[in-house]
């Protein structure tokens, strides 16, 4: 039994046999008819939680009571004067912010599916996400209007709302506060998380209303065991899974609050941990040595648990960290594509260095190219399977990443002879910065389209800060200077062309790049050079 009405997604899945193995559901025991939204915010207010504060912002706070009854008229403005039919897709494009979270919530109640998006992301990358995806309806924060109406002459989008202050708020207070959730599957898709792969090519990761659910029983309660009286703040946006899970659902999930900062730069970030009392820390390695280099003495003593991913936590970021606050950093991998954190360190179960061990659910191995396992502390591609997997939408690259009925993450991995893994490499060409994954081809494509540009090549460079730098390497066209100012033009053009933290931070001018006899550029050999 479906609920939905608009059979896009569901018709446009992987076939049965490229389908991941899914294991342990038993464990779970979810009912067939559940609306993610049902457990998480609405049996909370019926929990008697309804006067919490749930989400604290500089600008003010809102209850478990606020945010229910926001969320039901979101999602009667969009069933009653957008027309949405169960299972169309809403583009969501918004800072960390309350109006963000609330118009996800409406969504998923109404029974679409939330295609999130980060604030950063230009027109052209917009365009291709709501055109793959199907978008119809997108409701936007007023401030990024710009670049979403521009995606929208060139593309399927056919309705779009804003709000802080625009058409949404107008609409919205017409309504009933009163919604019934519907009652949509638990195999309903309800979210499809973009990622960008090693071409640039954008994939689309659907995640349904049970797998939001399993990120928090899974992950959250068994590694983090995160409690009632927590306030959690992190780093990642929400329209990253990271992000979702981190600061948005697992504390709806334990009856916690989040605080949310709209442009989290770790300076921000600390001083509304301090100002709101967080106690725990979602963030990427870059942020925690970013706050031990320049505002260790701004760390709150409120906090009592830090969890990172996005890239591998370096052991000496980990001893600092730990001799300062006291704090072990729970160190995490996850993936769009298995929605949050899959190995984990735990508190009770921790080796320094190490990623940890699966996520409870979870299997994981290391495998050889003919995904046979490898002898303990022997490097090789890391493959894991559980209850949550690998769902692309119409994208021939689901044979890649699934093999055998399990997702092969494109990490390099060993393992060692008590279970736990150890991060060694990624395995294909994604640039990992900040806890970014950017794509150095899609980089390359924005370099390329200035008119000074005759060749490039974007590869990432080690950086004790980043993690990895984005790293160009230029040719320009005959009679064009080679100097610091064109470096700048070139920045800039790329700033302006997709999302701004994809930008090359070094640009090296070259007269040439190194190829292959039939042409090809051997990226390797730039890496080497650095």
């Amino acid at each position: 039994m479906t609920a939905h009405l608009d059979l896009f997604v569901q018709q446009h899945l992987p076939a049965q046999e490229e389908l991941p193995d899914f294991i342990n559901l038993e464990n779970f025991d979810y009912p067939e008819i559940l609306n993610c939204a049902t457990p998480l915010l609405d049996d909370a207010v019926k929990e008697g939680y309804g006067s919490k504060e749930v989400v604290l912002m500089n600008e003010g706070s809102w209850t478990y009571s606020d945010l229910q009854k926001d969320s039901n008229q979101i999602a009667r403005v969009l069933l009653e004067d957008l027309n949405l039919k169960p299972g169309n897709r809403v583009l969501l494009r918004a800072p960390n912010s309350y109006p963000m979270f609330a118009a996800w919530f409406g969504v998923i109640k109404a029974g679409g599916i939330a295609v999130s998006t980060m604030p950063l992301l230009r027109s052209m990358e917009l365009n291709t996400i709501i055109n793959k995806a199907r978008v119809s309806i997108a409701l936007c924060d007023t401030r990024l209007l710009e670049e979403l109406e521009q995606a929208m002459s060139e593309s399927c989008l056919e309705q779009l709302i804003s709000f802080r202050d625009g058409d949404l708020e107008e609409k919205k207070n017409k309504k009933s506060i009163e919604f019934e959730n519907l009652p949509t599957s638990r195999n309903d898709p309800c979210l499809i998380a973009f990622t960008s792969g090693t071409t640039g090519q954008p994939k689309a990761a659907v995640h349904t209303h049970q797998d939001m659910l399993t990120m928090c029983r899974g992950y959250s309660r068994t590694c983090l065991k995160p409690e009632s009286g927590d306030r959690f703040i992190g780093s990642p946006p929400l329209a990253f899974t990271f992000g979702l899970g981190g600061i948005g659902l697992f504390p709806l999930d334990v009856r916690a609050s989040t605080i949310l900062v709209e442009q989290p730069s770790p300076d921000k970030l600390l001083e509304a941990a301090t100002k709101h009392q967080a106690t725990i820390l979602v963030t990427s390695p870059t942020a925690y040595r970013f706050m031990l280099g320049n505002m260790a003495d701004k760390i709150p003593k409120s906090l009592r648990k830090c969890v990172s991913a996005g890239e591998t936590l370096p052991y000496p970021t980990f001893e600092e960290w730990k001799n300062l606050t006291g704090i072990e950093i729970l160190d995490g991998i996850g993936s769009t594509e298995m929605l949050h954190i899959f190995i984990s360190s735990r508190e009770d179960a921790l080796k320094p260095g190490s990623t940890g061990l699966p996520v409870p659910g979870y299997e994981a191995m290391v495998v050889d190219e003919s995904m046979n396992p490898v002898p303990h502390g022997t490097t090789g591609q890391l493959a894991v399977r559980g209850p949550t997997g690998c769902t692309y939408l119409d994208d021939p690259r689901q044979q890649k990443y699934v093999r055998n009925g399990w997702n092969l993450t494109g990490d390099a991995y060993q393992m060692d002879e008590e279970g736990f893994f150890w991060f060694q490499a990624r395995s294909d060409d994604m640039i990992i910065s900040s806890g970014y994954n950017i794509a150095g081809p899609e980089v390359e494509a924005a370099l390329m389209a200035h008119p000074s540009v005759s060749e490039c090549a974007v590869v990432g460079i080690p950086d004790e800060e980043r993690g990895s730098l984005v790293k160009a390497f230029v040719v320009l066209r005959d009679g064009i200077e080679e100097n610091e100012a064109m470096k700048q033009t070139l920045q800039d053009f790329v700033k302006k062309t997709i999302a701004p933290y994809k930008y090359p931070r070094s640009i090296e001018f070259r007269k040439s790049l190194p190829k292959t006899e039939t042409g090809k550029i051997q990226r390797f050999r730039l890496r080497e050079e650095g």
